[in-house]
């Protein structure tokens, strides 16, 4: 009956629905209307800039966290390192579905990858921070958030599998499933970096344009 109420709290925590709330109390619209359609931290670099978006990834990584964390709750589960990281992933997992179909926002949330990177750090901080460095190398060579979070996703299994292999045969199998579910998710995303209608988030704003300048001025010389 415990582990049913933490679930439950987990899902809630989850479900807090930050890139809807930021949007409505700071700009007056729903964040759901615009760029993607979407509530999630990409959407809202996309619309609301660098400063928000990093805002909103922020508070949504803490949800995973936070939800991890409520397994400490039930002091049976602490001196069991299995059971203890069975019930974090249960957890962390329950966010992530209140953060995709949270019940403060119609059900109609994000995609959850910054949850989801909440509840690794939450788990596994080197594991994660590994990821970040993945995610971070790939935003600043492209500036796409959406390949960025698909490239770190497809590098978890790889560093809980092979490169830090865990053996603990539930976290590999998570390992896995985020991967799996992560590609999913972004199936839209996947179709507009094929096409190059994918957005790229306001970064790096002056290298591109000292990039565009030494470009037009070797194109000058040339001619």
């Amino acid at each position: 009956m415990n582990e049913l109420l933490l679930i439950v709290l987990a899902y809630l925590i989850g479900s807090i629905p930050t890139a809807v709330w930021v949007s409505k109390y700071f700009f007056g619209i729903d964040i759901r209307e615009y760029g993607s359609g979407n509530s999630g931290a990409t959407n809202t670099y996309r619309v609301f800039g660098f400063k928000w978006g990093t805002m909103v990834m922020i508070i949504d990584m803490l949800k995973g966290i936070a939800a991890v964390k409520l397994a400490y709750l039930l002091p049976n589960y602490v001196d069991n390192e299995t059971q203890l990281i069975n019930l974090q992933i249960g957890l962390g997992l329950a966010a992530v579905i209140g953060h995709i179909f949270p019940i403060w926002a119609e059900f109609r949330g994000g995609k959850g990858v910054a949850t989801l990177f909440g509840l690794v750090l939450g788990i596994s901080p080197w594991t994660a921070l590994s990821c970040v460095g993945i995610f971070l190398l790939v935003l600043y060579l492209t500036r796409f958030v959406s390949l960025s979070s698909i490239l770190a996703s497809i590098a978890f299994p790889v560093f809980i599998l092979v490169i830090f292999n865990e053996r603990e045969h539930l976290y590999r199998i998570f390992a896995i499933a985020v991967a799996l579910m992560v590609l999913l998710t972004h199936q839209k995303n996947i179709g507009r970096l094929f096409r190059g209608s994918e957005s790229k988030v306001p970064i790096l704003k002056y290298r591109d344009r000292r990039r565009q300048r030494k470009k037009v001025l070797n194109n000058h010389r040339e001619d």
